[in-house]
């Protein structure tokens, strides 16, 4: 491993304090941290599994009155479409905000508050599970996706926070965090499953649904307040308070500024700033990784699941259970997150290429040939390309966990290097533009799936 990549993997430097390093006793950060993973996404990923339940909530009223009263209303036509934009373009926003506020705004205040909101705007959705909204069913819509903005707004805000706080412990905490917010889609998916198997009544499985999301939020935070009680936790922390202020760095900061003496910073340095984080030295270091994330999940949504929920068993006309009901749950949803969080706990045993590797971009570009692979497999229906090349089930089970396994691992090295690679007190910072670069890969990748999909 080459010398300045070695703290990477290692504790992060203190600036030169000789306290001993307390050991985390019983892996009680490292739980925590997992555990804020899966609540980061837990929340959001309960709200889109329940896609039944929305389905059966937006039925048009009119057509109700029909001998099947099931008939797919403009609403149910274009929920996702709505519910892209509506988280979407609001986190980007929130993440712009959450930049600009975290000299402004303690981490602990960032964390907390929007932790309650998802909160409350779940407690609100768990109420209006047995509400009869069938005689304002727009309005519900209108608030349904005014929910959506709202938690995904909230969701990035915790997340990027979060992110920034664990960039100041040693990168298994972070792994940890990142680790846990693969098994948060997990968990949904197999909630999915049992959800599909247990066929009981609609509102009531959705109850169950919310009810869970409410619980482990009220979790989450519960877990977040016992973190600074940690001694191991404090210690890092308390470094990080410490540390020089963001916006006291020159723009054209660098790592070896890491290495002046105490004597030679500026008195300014050991004063609070509420000023705005540089972004140059961030970006100038962070350029390459900040790519590599955006194209890893850019490819990754274009994909899941707009194209792998959609290709079909090639014995379907069998009528068998896996064939029909289970098919895409099972192939999808639950392999691709399960893959997903295997790669990323690889992560905790294996960091290579490194961030400076020629490698780590070559990697990543040549994830483009998913695309191909998945667009000839049983992807249906299909009007422009008929040819199906990959005509075995096998096929997309292969492809699906390669692609998991690929984001996961490749997508948590290059978060993790991204804090590490920056001056200490421009950690916090750096991690919350890698999560910048990665929600606008997200939302690019989104757009480019409805093109794709529309030249099949």
């Amino acid at each position: 491993m080459h010398p300045d990549e070695e703290s990477l993997t290692g504790e992060p430097l203190l600036g030169g304090c000789s306290q001993q390093k307390p050991s985390d006793r019983l892996h009680g950060a490292y739980v925590i941290f997992f555990v804020l993973g899966i609540g980061s996404l837990l929340p959001w990923n309960f709200f889109i599994t329940a896609k039944h339940y929305w389905m059966y909530k937006l039925q048009n009223c009119s057509n109700q009155a029909g001998p099947v009263g099931q008939q797919p209303s403009d609403l149910q036509d274009f929920f996702e479409s709505y519910i892209s934009i509506a988280s979407t373009v609001p986190s980007v926003l929130c993440l712009i905000g959450n930049f600009l506020l975290i000299n402004k705004v303690p981490a602990s205040v960032r964390i907390l508050s929007s932790l309650f909101v998802m909160l409350a705007v779940f407690l609100v959705i768990t109420v209006l599970v047995k509400v009869d909204t069938s005689s304002w069913t727009t309005c519900f819509f209108v608030l349904t996706i005014g929910c959506v903005a709202i938690v995904s707004s909230a969701s990035t805000v915790f997340t990027s926070s979060i992110f920034g706080l664990s960039s100041c412990f040693p990168m298994r905490n972070l792994q940890a965090l990142i680790s846990g917010q693969a098994m948060g889609g997990t968990i949904s998916a197999v909630a999915s499953v049992i959800d599909l198997a247990a066929a009981a009544n609609v509102t009531d499985s959705a109850l169950a649904y919310f009810l869970t999301a409410d619980i482990f939020i009220v979790f989450c935070i519960m877990m977040y307040l016992l973190l600074p009680r940690l001694e191991y936790s404090r210690y890092y922390m308390n470094s990080q308070e410490e540390s020089p202020s963001l916006a006291t760095v020159p723009p054209d900061s660098s790592m070896e500024d890491e290495a002046e003496p105490e004597g030679t910073r500026s008195t300014s340095f050991l004063a609070k700033s509420t000023g705005i984080p540089p972004l140059r030295p961030i970006l100038q270091k962070t350029a390459l990784l900040g790519f590599c994330l955006f194209y890893i999940f850019f490819i990754s949504i274009i994909i899941f699941p707009s194209l792998s929920s959609n290709i079909e068993s090639v014995s379907k006309s069998s009528g068998s259970p896996w064939s029909t009901k289970y098919f895409a749950p099972l192939t999808s949803f639950l392999l691709y997150n399960f893959a997903d969080w295997c790669g990323r706990q690889i992560t905790a045993w294996i960091q290579m290429p490194g961030p400076k590797s020629k490698l780590l971009p070559t990697l990543v570009l040549l994830r483009t040939i998913f695309l191909p692979l998945f667009i000839l497999s049983n992807y249906q229906p299909r009007a422009q390309i008929q040819a199906v090349v990959f005509n075995q089930d096998v096929y997309p089970v292969i492809f699906t966990a390669l692609l998991g396994l690929s984001n996961g691992y490749l997508g948590t090295l290059v978060i993790i290097y991204g804090p590490k690679i920056v001056p200490k007190e421009l950690a916090e910072a750096a991690g919350v533009m890698m999560t910048f670069y990665l929600m606008v890969g997200l939302a690019v990748g989104s757009a480019f799936s409805v093109v794709i999909v529309h030249l099949i």
